[in-house]
Formats: C-alpha cells, structure tokens, sequence
C-alpha cells in the first residue's frame, strides 16, 4: 500500500455503530468502564517496521482512530481520551511535528461530519500555547457542531501534558487566592478537579496503551490515579474495535477497591 498522496477520504471508513450487534460482547453494562483513556503508541515504529517513513504510521492510524470510537460506542463507554499529540511531542523534528499539526487539523475537519452522526460530542484537552491555530480553529467548530450529542464524548488530548493541566489549575488557584476569592489554607482535592480543563468529565477508569510500552507518559496522571492499567502489545496501526473490547473485558473482570478493603 502507498502511502504517497493518498486520498484518505476515500479509505474504508468503520460500520456505523452498532451495524452487526452479533460481533459486540455482551458485556455488563454496570461493569463497562464509564471512561477509558488511549495512549495511541507506536506509529512511528509500525511504519518503520516496513521501511516507510514516520508519518506514513500517523496517516495509516487515523482509521483505527476511527474504528475504536465505534467499537466504545457498541461497548456502551461515555467518555473516551485519546492522547493525540502531548506537550513532550513538540521536541519531535520540525518535519514531524509540522505533519502531526496539519494531520490532526485534517482529520478534525474531514471527520466531525461522520462523528456528529454517530452521535460523538467532540472536546479538546490541552494547552492553548504551541498549539497551531488552525487546529484549535478546527477543534472549536467541531466542539460547538457536536454540543448537544450525548452518545459519547470523545476528547482529543492535543497539546497535552498532565503535569502542566495541574500547573495549569495551581496556577489559577494561586490567581483565586491572590484576588481573595478563595483561602489559601483552603485548598482541597476537589478544588484541584474544578480546576483542571475538563471538570465536569469523571475520572478515568481504564488507561490502554499499545505498542508494549509500560509507562503512561503524563497521561491524565490526576484523572487516572486509581485507573485500570493495560498495557498491549500491539502497534497502534495494528489495532482495531476487538482490541479495545479485550481491554474492557479484563476491565469488568478486576476487583477494584479504591485503597479501601472489599467486604
């Protein structure tokens, strides 16, 4: 397969959500993660691997993208992070992160149509600062089109660094404190969730990574602090619907306790 001016508008696009409910585990539903985060590791080596270029990894992994949001959506998942493009990523080489920046906007824009109709309420997780205006500009259009779904939301974490959402958060804080707004003795856990870029989205139950990595690279480290952890070894491009399923099916097979002692 070329990866050379390849038209991905034309590439096979995931069965619309529950198309063949014969292929979705029957999960229980009381058990399905209500928030599952995805660190979409390895693009680059999976290109690599066949002697393509790094890009050619991030291009054939935007229909995966696509394919594990469908795949949420049958499972019965409400809210899905995926990590896209952290703050770290900017030390890439220029060429890299110049085609991460115009790929993310593209996909924003060639897919918020198909998403609106699967009932996806598009959000952005990040950093303002860096961040190209052109795919804020995107993100923006697509957030206020997919306002009023409610199916899933799906939160693109571009320009994000969990240490510098909770700087971010401390920061403001700080700035409350200073105006008199609130006490400075005064700060509590709560208060610190207010404040950080999503607040109303619930903290994270699974965090999938892929690519065999063991380590979640400042992933909503506030977020997914008492988060089921799995690590896959599959490459990102390799991935697909069923994968994620496997994750939630150990998922609903954990004993999660909180810190506290099970009864």
């Amino acid at each position: 397969m070329s990866f050379e001016n390849l038209d991905y508008t034309s590439l096979d696009i995931p069965a619309a959500p529950f198309s063949d409910m014969s292929i979705i585990p029957s999960f229980d539903k009381k058990k399905v993660p209500q928030h599952v985060g995805v660190i979409m590791d390895g693009n680059g080596r999976w290109a690599q691997e066949r002697g393509l270029i790094r890009t050619n990894g991030h291009q054939a992994a935007e229909p995966v993208v696509f394919d594990i949001i469908a795949g949420a959506i049958e499972a019965g998942v409400r809210y899905l992070s995926l990590y896209t493009f952290s703050t770290e990523n900017w030390k890439r080489s220029p060429q890299e992160v110049r085609f991460l920046m115009g790929f993310s906007r593209d996909i924003i824009h060639r897919r918020v149509d198909q998403m609106n109709e699967w009932g996806v309420r598009v959000r952005w997780s990040g950093r303002r600062p860096k961040l190209w205006k052109s795919v804020i500009d995107e993100l923006e259009i697509a957030q206020e089109k997919t306002k009023n779904n409610t199916i899933i939301d799906v939160i693109f974490c571009i320009n994000y660094g969990g240490r510098a959402e909770i700087a971010d958060a401390a920061a403001e804080i700080a700035r409350e404190v200073a105006t008199g707004k609130i006490k400075g003795n005064k700060v509590t856990e709560k208060m610190i969730a207010e404040h950080l870029y999503l607040p109303d989205v619930p903290d994270c139950d699974l965090v999938v990574r892929t690519s065999g990595e063991q380590r979640t690279s400042n992933f909503l480290p506030w977020q997914a602090a008492y988060a089921e952890l799995d690590f896959v070894p599959e490459l990102f491009p390799d991935c697909n619907r069923q994968i994620l399923w496997r994750s939630i099916e150990k998922f609903t097979n954990r004993d999660r306790r909180f810190g506290g002692v099970k009864k």
